[in-house]
């Protein structure tokens, strides 16, 4: 379970780095009301800051409710932080709130292959936090999201990336080679080089932590 630790809190450090970007590309024309909420969100998170960061992304959903973003990083910062935690009571009221931002943000973008993973490391805190509980419960829903959201978006490196590390931790779970998904690990590898988000402010993290995986696992 270590090991899922480390692969979500190094998954995400890429997302900070992904946040300094945003603010970058932004600086350079008079942002909006929205861009700058935004880039404040990402600011406070890349000081560590990431309840207030939360805190932000929520003020920013309940304005634009018609933008997955916001509801999306209100929910990822919830699950991160879950990871770490061990009082049972505020764990459950981390995930719950992130699991009613992950629904919101459904709501408004139907079979986005982003949430489902979201809602997949979701159910993988709770697997983390006790897995004789809820491993049996929640590792098939895993395993089913990372599955649906690859297939959605086949080109995908960050889809490609999350399904073969949850597959490679299953295969070390269970004593097996991880060398059948380390193809996976390139490919998402060789995608990221020309991968471009859809939108500013949209996900485009991972591509650091499959060059580790690559190293430490598949060479």
């Amino acid at each position: 379970m270590q090991n899922v630790v480390t692969y979500i809190i190094i998954f995400f450090a890429g997302l900070i780095m992904q946040a300094q970007s945003n603010v970058e590309q932004s600086a350079a024309v008079e942002p909006t009301k929205y861009q700058k909420g935004m880039q404040k969100a990402f600011q406070l998170w890349q000081q560590n800051k990431s309840w207030e960061a939360a805190n932000v992304f929520e003020r920013i959903a309940t304005a634009e409710t018609d933008n997955w973003l916001p509801p999306y990083y209100v929910a990822q910062i919830n699950v991160i932080n879950s990871f770490t935690e061990k009082n049972e009571t505020k764990l459950k009221a981390q995930l719950d709130k992130a699991q009613n931002f992950i629904n919101e943000a459904k709501a408004i973008s139907k079979d986005n292959p982003d949430l489902m993973i979201l809602q997949a490391q979701l159910y993988t805190a709770w697997i983390v936090f006790d897995g004789q509980r809820y491993g049996m419960t929640y590792s098939p829903k895993a395993s089913e999201l990372y599955a649906k959201a690859l297939a959605i978006a086949p080109q995908n490196p960050r889809m490609i990336l999350a399904k073969a590390e949850w597959d490679m931790g299953s295969a070390k779970y269970f004593g097996q080679s991880v060398e059948p998904y380390c193809k996976e690990i390139q490919r998402a590898i060789d995608l990221f080089a020309t991968f471009k988000p859809q939108g500013e402010f949209y996900p485009s993290y991972g591509e650091e932590r499959a060059k580790q995986i690559k190293a430490e696992s598949c060479n």
